[in-house]
């Protein structure tokens, strides 16, 4: 699930750190305000209180010769930290990025987006940055944005709120079967840093001896990545926070042409997300390395391994299961690696092994 929650009340408009902070030594996304579990409860709820709606990547509809494909999502309380820096230029690259990337896992081309800017009062300057964004984000992700709608509601809204529904086309040739099968090898691409998820547990992280307008710590942590920032610049810590969500619709052909069985976004749900691709044990045993964000997020929080890797994509952002010997076809023509391997499972429940961690 999206961070998509949090009324992100623990953070000051003026980027100063939040009003109250949890006195615990280490931070859990459930302190932050975000209880995974129960998150995942309420939308099982909704799920089955809505007949034939199922909680796979993208809703399918068939239409004969190709299926329809849909999939919505919003950008989160990361708007909070572009609130913070006045900046929502890139709010609308995550937007896109969201959604196209669901629609990718499941083996759909996206083709067009629809966006939805609620605001509590109108400002052209913030539209006009959202706009753009929304606009690089349908031209890397190659669709089109078609229709948008923008509602002021002041007594519902504290500032604005970003969210958008793309459809996508595919044949049941274009889908992934959506199963990884034992002795599949894990294909995985890196992230781009922190996403659009868990950003609720990193702003309170982020901001308890910080501001988002302090310079990143690179003397500690290291430099991490932000294209924000021209090279050989400090980027600010909200400047890192706001990296855009990379896009990965680039990937469809390559796996397609490999037969991949099954593909998985890691958003919400951390690693766990690879569970949703069958009950096996995947092993992962060469993730990409975490940028210096997550180090950052992790050290100022206090927060655990087990808990940043159940939260955050910690330098992996996609990943798929397919046979071994196709595998390096995708490498060759990508920027992923194997990454790791599927296994039968010890039990009836799946596993993800990570860099010395067991989770389901």
């Amino acid at each position: 699930m999206t961070d998509r929650g949090a009324t992100g009340e623990d953070d000051a408009p003026d980027g100063e750190g939040p009003d109250e902070v949890p006195d615990e030594e280490g931070l859990t996304y459930a302190d932050a305000g975000v209880d995974i579990d129960a998150s995942e409860a309420a939308t099982a709820a909704l799920v089955g209180a809505v007949e034939g709606v199922s909680g796979d990547y993208a809703g399918l509809l068939d239409i004969g010769d190709r299926y329809l494909a849909l999939a919505t999502d919003g950008v989160g309380t990361k708007l909070l930290v572009a609130e913070a820096l006045s900046d929502y230029s890139t709010v609308g690259i995550d937007c896109i990025a969201m959604n196209v990337n669901d629609l990718a896992a499941a083996g759909v081309t996206p083709v067009a987006f629809v966006d939805y800017l609620a605001v509590d009062e109108p400002d052209e300057r913030f539209a006009e940055q959202v706009g753009r964004g929304l606009r690089a984000g349908c031209e890397a992700a190659d669709i089109e944005l078609v229709a948008g709608e923008t509602a002021v509601m002041p007594e519902v809204v504290t500032g604005l709120d970003l969210a958008g529904t793309c459809a996508g086309l595919a044949t049941d040739e274009d889908l992934f079967p959506g199963e990884a099968e034992a002795g599949d090898a894990l294909v995985g691409v890196p992230s781009s840093g922190i996403h659009s998820n868990g950003l609720t547990l990193a702003r309170q992280a982020s901001t308890r001896e910080h501001s988002y307008t302090d310079p990143f710590p690179v003397e500690t942590y290291g430099t991490p990545n932000c294209s924000r920032v021209d090279e050989g610049e400090t980027p600010r810590i909200g400047d890192v926070l706001l990296e855009p969500t990379r896009i990965y619709t680039y990937l469809l052909d390559p796996l397609r042409e490999a037969g991949a069985h099954a593909a998985a976004h890691v958003t919400g749900g951390g690693w766990t997300n690879l569970t949703r691709l069958g009950d096996f044990r995947y092993v992962v045993d060469d993730p990409f390395d975490a940028d210096p964000i997550f180090d950052f997020v992790q050290a100022e929080g206090g927060v655990d391994d087990e808990e940043m890797h159940r939260t955050f994509n910690m330098g992996t952002g996609f990943v798929a299961a397919l046979a071994p010997e196709d595998a390096e076809q995708v490498v060759a023509a990508t920027d992923g690696r194997v990454i790791g391997r599927v296994e039968d499972a010890d039990g009836d429940e799946a596993t993800v092994e990570i860099r010395g961690l067991t989770l389901s």
